[in-house]
């Protein structure tokens, strides 16, 4: 893939950008591991008044980035400044508390003192995705960068200016030269600069695919890794839920950031008393949404961010109708304009042995399924390789219960929306990955736990 901007609402490309060279590729290598021997010694009370200071960048730019994301990639753009807001968020919640995540753990034990000390690791390569190009690269950045390691960003091919704008706010912040660098490369460069000595760990949020290659190449190294990858979460409906609560979260959940999320709500999962009136009610707001320019106010739903996305995701619908499912409604790309729109798009009748019951379907698309009780709905809701996040809506505690302890999954929210929350560990099991972000959790991947022991 090219490295250049393409506007997915028109087709049309914006800017290109040339490939580093090998050359510069290890000139950068080498500017990260010798800022990496200074800025370990940093005091973090200095670290924490330059990410503080990023955190105050972001947000005062929140709009002009905002229109940055929803140019590359097509997210709407007032979905676009809440994201900058949020990644301002994780700047702040890292500067002021790393300070207590990293301090020395006293650990009684036979010496006459010992205790646990957090020391940064080195230059970390962090392979990051188009869909939340801010936000993904910030809850790293944040608390690599507060734990001392330096950071080096791999991101995706169609967010260039994202990813170059995101080194100038650290640079703007205060954080020395080489602390946090971009790397425009392709993905065909990740191995070598995972195999090259001075990289000493990665992280990397991405498909599947991507995943099995990371950690192949990481583990040829033993180099540490955390993956954040893909998910097909359940949304569970029950007899006794708030069932206008439950339907206009889970049409939220299935639209944010047009359906291209991996902790959006993909099946919908709903018990037979109350799934009749919950589908009537979900049709209808799928057909309120408004499609078009993310740059409007009034848009729901833009692009997908782009064409091989959507051709992908009309494949896997076509399968499923192919096989005996439903459409209620879309079910088709839109081929009146310009640009990668799908609508809004519910299927039901779905059939074992379906891309609903095995795929992870990337965009505005909600799958339908009925089950008699609890009992099946926990099964269904486990028959996946996934395992991101799960969200159930129930009134009744023995439920609940159940649901938290049985769902198998990174998360599990009861009556509300899956969501990444700095103040809360993020990551999956299963195929969906391991290792977490964000939290005391996630500042602690990149770190070496070293047992001190003094007698």
């Amino acid at each position: 893939m090219a490295i250049a901007t393409i506007n997915p609402a028109t087709g049309e490309t914006l800017k290109t950008f040339t490939p580093l060279t090998d050359a510069q590729i290890e000139a950068k290598l080498d500017h990260s591991a010798r800022a990496f021997q200074q800025y370990r010694r940093i005091p973090i009370e200095q670290r924490a008044s330059w990410m503080k200071a990023a955190a105050d960048i972001v947000q005062q730019g929140s709009e002009r980035f905002g229109f940055l994301m929803a140019l590359e990639m097509g997210k709407t753009l007032k979905s676009a400044i809440a994201e900058a807001e949020k990644c301002a968020w994780v700047c702040r919640y890292y500067a002021e508390n790393a300070a207590d995540f990293l301090a020395d753990l006293p650990v009684s034990s036979d010496a006459s003192r010992s205790f646990v000390r957090y020391q940064p690791l080195g230059p970390v390569l962090a392979v990051m995705p188009w869909n939340f190009p801010f936000w993904q690269v910030f809850r790293f950045a944040a608390p690599a960068l507060m734990a001392g390691n330096t950071g080096l960003l791999k991101h995706s091919s169609n967010v260039p200016q994202c990813a170059l704008a995101i080194e100038e706010i650290f640079l703007q912040a205060g954080f020395p030269e080489g602390v946090f660098q971009t790397l425009l490369v392709g993905s065909d460069k990740v191995g070598n600069i995972i195999a090259d000595e001075r990289v000493v760990a990665a992280t990397l949020t991405g498909s599947e695919y991507a995943g099995i290659s990371l950690a192949q190449a990481a583990g040829k190294q033993i180099k540490k890794t955390v993956l954040e990858l893909g998910g097909s979460d359940p949304f569970i409906v029950l007899p006794s839920a708030d069932l206008e609560a439950a339907v206009a979260t889970g049409v939220a959940s299935r639209m944010l950031n047009s359906g291209q999320s991996c902790i959006a709500a993909k099946r919908f999962i709903l018990a037979h008393p109350i799934a009749d009136e919950f589908e009537q009610r979900f049709v209808e707001k799928f057909k309120a949404l408004q499609i078009g320019d993310p740059m409007s106010a009034t848009t729901d739903v833009g692009p997908l961010a782009t064409p091989e996305i959507l051709k992908e995701l009309d494949s896997l619908v076509q399968s499923c109708i192919q096989k005996g499912a439903r459409v209620l409604t879309g079910g088709q790309p839109l081929s009146n304009r310009p640009g990668y729109f799908y609508p809004p798009t519910i299927l039901t009748d779905l059939r074992p042995g379906s891309p609903a019951y095995s795929e992870e379907f990337f965009g505005p698309v909600a799958l339908l399924f009925r089950v008699a009780g609890i009992d099946e709905a926990i099964e269904l809701a486990n028959s996946t390789v996934f395992g991101l996040g799960a969200s159930a809506w129930t009134n009744v505690e023995l439920e609940r219960e159940r649901l938290m302890e049985e769902l198998e999954a990174g998360a599990v929210f009861i009556n509300g929306m899956v969501k990444s929350d700095p103040r809360l560990p993020f990551g999956g099991i299963k195929r969906s990955g391991y290792g977490r972000e964000l939290s005391i959790q996630g500042i602690h991947e990149f770190v070496n736990v070293k047992t001190v022991w003094v007698k």
